[in-house]
């Protein structure tokens, strides 16, 4: 692996995307890294994550985000876990409440943990908090005073989605959220899993495709999901998602 694992595109025009990013608060940023550093970042969401799996079924904050990791999902326990975690959040979902269901590897508790002290996760996590990288989304965005990111490697597989909501933990520093694209070159409409923005009748108004090396970010709070993976998906949506925080 290389320790040169983040490498910018340095062609990435920042002005035009920050009158692109200005009238509705969100942008794609296409072709945000050099091929060579993004290939290698997709090699290591699919080939060196363990995955566990993270389900919500309802607003409610009991009893919450579930999880179970990886280990876990090896034990028959586990795995019974994740049945009833999936039955819960699908039956939340029917009845018009937040849910979701993915496969996650946290960047921060991994860090934190030491999960891997060291390795490509934790390098990841650090190039997203550089002064260089928050600088490019304060000049896209225009949002001065970012001082670090959280982070997920997030899998989104056959059946996955992510409800809709708006990010409303101001509290805890959360300004622009983000979505750096890491799956397949040709990923196919019909196999879902678009980042959807909606207006207040519930419409659809912008979609952005999970396409290879591009960053998604849009200010918070204002309403969002993933759209469902289609069971017949082939691949699944390989990202890293989470927040840029003023604390």
């Amino acid at each position: 692996m290389s320790r040169k694992l983040f490498e910018l595109n340095p062609d990435i025009d920042r002005q035009a995307l920050a009158a692109q990013f200005a009238p509705h608060r969100r942008v794609q940023v296409k072709d945000i890294l050099t091929r060579q550093t993004a290939e290698e970042i997709r090699s290591i969401l699919g080939q060196q994550t363990p995955w566990g799996i993270a389900t919500q079924a309802g607003s409610s904050d009991v009893p919450g985000p579930q999880a179970v990791n990886a280990a876990d999902l090896q034990t028959a326990e586990g795995r019974q876990k994740l049945q009833a975690d999936a039955q819960a959040a699908h039956l939340a979902a029917a009845r018009g409440d937040y849910a979701f269901i993915y496969a996650r590897y946290s960047l921060v508790e991994g860090y934190l943990g030491k999960w891997n002290e060291g390795g490509p996760h934790d390098l990841l996590l650090e190039y997203l908090n550089t002064p260089e990288f928050l600088q490019l989304v304060g000049d896209i965005t225009g949002i001065e005073g970012l001082v670090k990111a959280d982070g997920n490697a997030t899998l989104f597989g056959q059946n996955h989605f992510l409800g809709s909501h708006s990010d409303k933990q101001a509290e805890q520093g959360w300004r622009v959220a983000y979505v750096l694209n890491m799956t397949v070159d040709d990923w196919k409409p019909d196999w879902g899993g678009y980042l959807q923005f909606f207006d207040d009748d519930g419409d659809i108004v912008q979609g952005f495709k999970p396409q290879f090396n591009t960053l998604n970010l849009f200010l918070v709070p204002q309403p969002h999901a993933v759209s469902l993976v289609a069971p017949f998906a082939p691949v699944g949506r390989f990202a890293i998602s989470g927040w840029f925080r003023d604390k």
